[in-house]
């Protein structure tokens, strides 16, 4: 058997391969086999063709050890689960080995310990990183770099470490020959290896402490390039925020001088300017300021002549002063509960919790949940609750309400177009709830429910259900004293991008108020996971929206901004126009949609210059803005409690009366809010399992009941019915959907739940 020929060992980072003889049993005895070193992972095949589809065994060398036997034998054992008795063709190809696996075990120690020490900072409990905040980021290059010669510079001191190891033993062996007094030309040759041992020893030495004052003239350089890069930026920021004033400045002084002289020429000529000219002119000059910014949004806003503040109840360039009899009601005071009857009003509310159990400190790691995959059929994987928080997707869609007083204040909205802010408001403040919550809910088994009964605190009674399981569709239908309903089915796709998730929720959500009998639809925007794989995980939403009044054609055009690193604009941005069914604009609203939305009212428009991209703008001249929402503080402790709203902790609350087939009836949920997290992967697993059980059992049924001309593929399928749901076309949309048909609060108060599923 010819020698295989092997490279210089490598470090663990890449691959080192050969053919060694493993020791199979005292039959067969030892058995050539093709040995791959990778990334920490020894693997072996009978034949280097089963590379790439059968592996015969794969040890860890993290938690192995090495031992060498004699001049061929070494053996590799992880603590007695798996040894491998190995012997190469001979003493130098063993050594090669054995150096290689040296190197390998020491880094995949390493990166193990720094997994270890950095679980808590992959953990989707941990508040992400806010974007374009992070100064860290501005240096992730040379960052990266010096962590490479740093590991460079390790993989070097293990050699030094290696090479110390056996050059010392290797001086022992020798200083034992020399020592049996050997003389003559044996004892020359004995002396002259010992030397040159030394020597070697030596080099090596000097070799790995060149390499160390290398990392450390490197690493004093880069700090000083980060220090004049960090100077360079700031300097940066300061011009552009010097022009910045400077172009205010300008813009100011030009408009005076052209009022100051339009003035004159009034004066002189005795001819009054009419309103439309002044405007126009302000508005060119808005332009102009515009167009030296670098990003330009699709219009602007210019604070309205102030004629129109003294003005704005009357007829102004044919605005309708009816339009918004109680604008000043939007934001000056606050919105006054509905009165109960008086029956209701004598009955004290029920305390909700503002606690639950706190997140235990379970570090994320996924080769821990990976290798206990190794086997099993992808669709029967279950995916731990460690991604998870410890509500149910019906819970979360329920928390949408934690703004409903938007809806209430909508629902006394004279003017459709003052009902278009709320309503538009309360479409953005449901993401509010999402900025630091990077868990994900659980997926609702097939007819599983959730109530949410807020009658007496807040006039509104929610309920959803899960109406199907492929594809997952929840339902979701909302009923309140104070004249609105809200009904919406949503159903969620997702790509996986790399090192991001897009999650884009597909169904059209559907408000109808009583007073005017408005109905109004819209539907959410996609919402971006980042830093999957490395990285703090945060979220981002992005897309736009267009909530319609299908009653009178109102429009309003929502545009949430993605996050990006070269604006200089707010995060998060909302931005959104209120327009008729003529196309004209009455309403801009500006905000973000983690903290607040504002409303200005439109007074003028003109379409202004070309911008940078060659298309018009459009001035809006508005009064000034007033605020329609602000998110509502985080409670004490949040950042322990899976960053909860004061909502969300209660939406888990035992209640009495629940249906069988509530959320808060699921063991595995429950079980994680306890902080029992072991047991409720076992219960989740448990009840995926019941759930596809129960699925093949239908399928089964429903083929053996069909009939031929019903079975034109001879598939089976699901004839599963939702229970408080029925399906149907939507007369507003055209689209299937699961609409309420009604029972179940009948069934509530009569305590008979007899057509709930067993799901749990």
């Amino acid at each position: 058997m010819s020698e295989p020929k092997t490279p210089t060992p490598t470090p663990a980072g890449d691959t080192y391969k050969g053919w060694v003889f493993k020791w199979t049993n005292y039959i067969k005895g030892y058995q050539r086999r093709w040995f791959v070193l990778s990334n920490g992972l020894l693997s072996y095949y009978r034949t280097q063709a089963e590379m790439g589809h059968t592996c015969r065994g794969t040890i860890n060398l993290a938690t192995a050890t090495i031992a060498v036997d004699d001049a061929c034998n070494f053996v590799i054992s992880n603590g007695g689960a798996q040894t491998y008795h190995l012997k190469a063709s001979c003493e130098v190809e063993r050594q090669r080995w054995i150096t290689a696996l040296e190197l390998a075990k020491a880094k995949a120690a390493r990166m193990q310990a720094e997994s270890d020490d950095s679980g808590d900072d992959f953990s989707p409990s941990s508040p992400p990183v806010p974007p374009g905040q992070g100064g860290g980021s501005q240096n992730s290059e040379v960052q990266s770099a010096l962590r490479t010669l740093g590991s460079k510079v390790e993989d070097l001191s293990t050699c030094n470490d290696l090479i110390s190891k056996h050059g010392s033993a290797l001086q022992r062996s020798l200083s034992e020959l020399d020592s049996l007094r050997m003389t003559g030309e044996a004892g020359d040759k004995i002396r002259q290896v010992t030397e040159r041992a030394t020597l070697f020893r030596i080099t090596s030495n000097a070799m790995i402490n060149a390499c160390r004052d290398f990392l450390a003239l490197a690493q004093g350089h880069s700090r000083r390039l980060q220090k004049a890069l960090q100077a360079e930026r700031d300097q940066r920021v300061r011009l552009e925020e010097t022009l910045e004033q400077l172009a205010k400045q300008h813009n100011h002084l030009e408009r005076a001088f052209r009022g100051a002289a339009q003035a004159n020429a009034t004066s002189d000529n005795k001819i009054s300017a009419g309103p439309g000219k002044g405007e126009a002119s302000d508005e060119d000059d808005d332009n102009e300021f515009f167009d030296a910014m670098e990003e330009a949004p699709e219009f602007i806003t210019v604070p309205a002549d102030p004629r129109f503040h003294k003005r704005s109840s009357s007829n102004i360039s044919g605005f309708n002063s009816d339009m918004c009899p109680d604008d000043q009601s939007l934001n000056e005071e606050p919105l006054a509960m509905n009165p109960e009857s008086p029956s209701q009003e004598l009955v004290p509310l029920k305390k909700r919790r503002t606690r639950i159990s706190d997140k235990p400190n379970y570090s994320l790691n996924l080769w821990s949940i990976m290798k206990n995959c190794i086997g099993k059929e992808l669709s029967k994987i279950p995916m731990p609750v460690n991604f998870n928080e410890p509500i149910s997707m019906l819970q979360r869609l329920s928390e949408d309400l934690e703004y409903h007083e938007l809806l209430d204040k909508a629902s006394k909205c004279q003017s459709p177009l003052e009902q278009m802010c709320h309503v538009a408001a309360f479409s953005v403040s449901s993401y509010s709830t999402t900025v630091y919550r990077t868990g994900k809910p659980f997926n609702p088994l097939l007819g599983e429910t959730y109530e949410l009964d807020r009658r007496r605190e807040s006039g509104y009674r929610s309920l959803c259900e899960q109406v199907s399981h492929h594809p997952p569709a929840a339902a979701h239908h909302v009923i309140s004293d104070r004249g609105w309903t809200l009904r919406q089915e949503i159903t969620v796709a997702s790509k996986f991008r790399g090192k991001y998730i897009s999650i884009m929720p597909l169904g059209t959500i559907h408000a109808v108020f009583e007073r005017g009998d408005n109905h109004y639809t819209w539907k959410k925007v996609t919402t971006t996971v980042h830093n999957i794989i490395v990285g703090k995980l945060w979220i981002d939403q992005s897309g736009e929206i267009d909530v319609v009044n299908h009653t009178t054609g109102d429009r309003c055009h929502l545009k949430f901004a993605p996050y990006s690193y070269f604006s200089r604009d707010v995060a998060r941005k909302v931005t959104g126009v209120v327009m008729d069914k003529d196309g004209k604009a009455h309403y801009v609203l500006s905000g973000t949609w983690d903290e607040k939305m504002e409303f200005s009212r439109v007074m003028q428009s003109s379409r202004g210059e070309n911008g940078t991209e060659g298309k018009q703008k459009t001035v809006y001249q508005t009064l000034k803005a007033r605020e329609v929402w602000r998110r509502n503080p985080l409670p004490e402790g949040a950042e322990t409690m899976y960053y909860f709203t004061a909502l969300a902790l209660t939406l888990n609350e035992h209640e009495e009366g629940m249906a069988p087939t509530d959320s808060r009836r699921r063991p595995d949920q429950r079980l994680m809010e306890d902080g029992r997290w072991d047991e409720a992967n076992s219960e989740k697993q448990r009840l995926e399992e019941k759930q596809r059980s129960v699925r093949r059992e239908r399928e089964r049924e429903a083929a053996s009941q069909r009939t031929s001309s019903q079975s034109e593929e001879g598939a089976p399928h699901d004839s599963y019915q939702a229970l408080w749901f029925e399906r149907c076309e939507d007369q507003i949309t055209g689209e299937q959907i699961h609409i309420y048909k009604g029972g179940y609060w009948e069934a509530k108060d009569r305590g008979s739940w007899e057509g709930c599923l067993d799901i749990f």
